[in-house]
């Protein structure tokens, strides 16, 4: 389904997280603006960006007295001086506020854009107020220093303005990207910012089209709500889609009446390494992920702890005794891995190293996580078998933290928070897997398809445990019988799309705080 559609019109929609909306980075936004504005009439995208900026300012502050719009010297401050404008002479006209202060930081005028250039005329022929420094006092202010060019270090007015825009805790209004931020990969410049977290509510107008910088990394917590107008200029379907929103999937419907536990699939949960094996007991990783599996749906959840003595006593789970537990030897026995699908390396420790050859060898629907990840990470023949299972056409999830990705490509984390789509994207090529990169707006990407940013979730799920529950939940999602491809990659980001879902759903006032346990048992089948 194309949804190159998403949210189009002449008034900003709040982005919603259902269906998926397409993103695109700075040269497909650019390239879109050339076709637009070779169609239109001079000044008209720039006219419709800041009444945009206009109408959500005083939908979002109607009772406002003061207004200080932060102008940088490009078509970015051009948009705010129009917004400006408009909201000067909209109090004009009832006789009563806001008051609106314009800073407008340009040196030369001359060589300004040739929009900017006509709406600084425009508003100053409107008599809008400029002043050298912000107001004492504002109920809003409008974030118009720069789009989506490239970030430099601020000289002048425009760093303490940023500052103050980053750390005052009157609302926002951020005109198409919070400044600072990379369009493209969700990195905030630290422009002598203390603190990635706003201090008080942030909102940004997405103008054209939407961004993936918006949705992932720092840009989650810098532009706050985002909102979208398309200014009446979709894009041509010629122009590529950089990659897309997951929200919320369509329901399946229920599961059919006469189904049984074999209809959805067996998972086997190999990890949790005893604390016998090196004085560190990682057992509750296994166990949380397969609570996650059976909350989750599937028919059967096997789970083989790594305790490091085969005459240990099997375990059993008093709080979920639906589960159950063999030694890890039993699920490597021919014609189990085949016939299941795998979770591997949660709280697996060193001792999964030894059983990732069998695993990648016969596993056909496989989840690597945690250790097993690090594992493959440092050992190049465990990463050809992990190759060779494309070629087979095997279903492989990777569930990476970007320390563990990080590992993986032989970089840093910074590097991997640097450029989050494309390290989820080069794990992906590398090792013909799906792989899900986690943090805020988790990413999936896939070998030859355009990535997915998740749309849900928060800092509630910073906390131990979680991406084991992800991980079960992954595995049950896949594990039905007959599916590929497409059908995979859908499961596996409705899975990711509930996890976040939970949490951003969990209810302070009336139930605990979140934790992995509590997040597993709140788990549910999809549809």
């Amino acid at each position: 389904m194309d949804t190159r559609s998403f949210n189009t019109g002449t008034r900003p929609h709040p982005v919603s997280g259902t269906g998926r909306a397409a993103l695109y980075g700075s040269a497909a936004t650019r390239q879109i603006e050339q076709q637009a504005a070779s169609t239109l009439p001079h000044h008209t995208l720039m006219s419709r960006a800041g009444l945009a900026v206009a109408r959500l300012a005083r939908a979002l502050q109607p009772h406002a007295r003061c207004i200080w719009v932060a102008c940088g010297p490009g078509n970015n401050g051009g948009d705010g001086l129009v917004a400006a404008t408009h909201l000067h002479q909209w109090a004009q006209e009832r006789g009563d506020f806001p008051e609106v202060i314009v800073t407008h930081a340009v040196r030369d005028e001359a060589r300004m854009p040739a929009d900017a250039r006509q709406a600084l005329r425009a508003a100053r022929a409107a008599g809008v107020p400029f002043s050298d420094g912000p107001p004492a006092r504002f109920d809003l202010a409008i974030d118009a220093l720069f789009g989506i060019g490239p970030q430099r270090a601020l000289k002048g007015p425009l760093a303490p303005w940023l500052d103050l825009l980053r750390s005052c805790t009157q609302p926002v209004l951020c005109v198409d990207v919070p400044s600072g931020l990379d369009a493209d990969t969700g990195v905030l410049a630290a422009l002598n910012a203390p603190s990635l977290a706003p201090p008080g509510p942030r909102h940004t107008l997405s103008l054209l089209t939407l961004k993936p910088g918006l949705f992932t990394g720092t840009g989650r917590d810098a532009a706050g709500s985002v909102w979208f107008d398309d200014l009446d200029a979709p894009p041509a379907t010629a122009v590529p889609v950089t990659a897309w929103l997951a929200g919320q999937p369509k329901t399946t419907g229920t599961r059919p009446h006469a189904s049984h536990k074999g209809s959805f699939g067996d998972v086997l949960v190999l990890g949790g390494q005893g604390i016998a094996v090196q004085g560190a007991g990682m057992t509750g990783a296994a166990v949380l992920a397969a609570r996650a599996a059976l909350h989750a749906g599937a028919g059967r959840v096997f789970v083989g702890l790594l305790e490091g003595d085969a005459s240990s006593p099997t375990p059993w789970d008093p709080a979920c005794p639906e589960l159950m537990f063999r030694h890890p030897q039993r699920l490597l026995e021919p014609g189990v891995l085949e016939t299941a699908s795998v979770v591997c390396g949660c709280g697996g420790g060193a001792s999964v190293a030894a059983l990732l050859p069998r695993v990648l060898s016969a596993a056909r629907t496989l989840v690597l996580d945690a250790d097993a990840l690090n594992a493959i990470a440092t050992d190049t023949a465990l990463q050809t078998l992990l190759g060779h299972r494309h070629g087979r056409d095997w279903t492989t999830v990777l569930t990476p933290h970007p320390l563990e990705a990080a590992r993986l490509l032989g970089t840093t984390t910074p590097e991997v928070m640097a450029h989050r789509l494309k390290a989820a994207q080069a794990l992906a090529d590398r090792f013909g897997a799906l792989c899900v990169l986690k943090g805020s707006g988790s990413v999936l990407a896939s070998p030859g398809e355009v990535p997915l940013i998740n749309a849900s979730g928060n800092a509630a799920l910073a906390t131990a445990g979680t991406g084991d529950v992800l991980a079960g939940m992954i595995g049950s999602a896949i594990a039905p019988a007959g599916l590929s491809g497409e059908g995979v990659r859908d499961r596996v980001a409705a899975a990711v799309h509930q996890h976040g879902w939970l949490a951003d759903h969990w209810d302070d006032g009336a139930a605990p705080g979140l934790t992995a346990g509590r997040l597993a048992a709140r788990v549910r089948p999809p549809g």
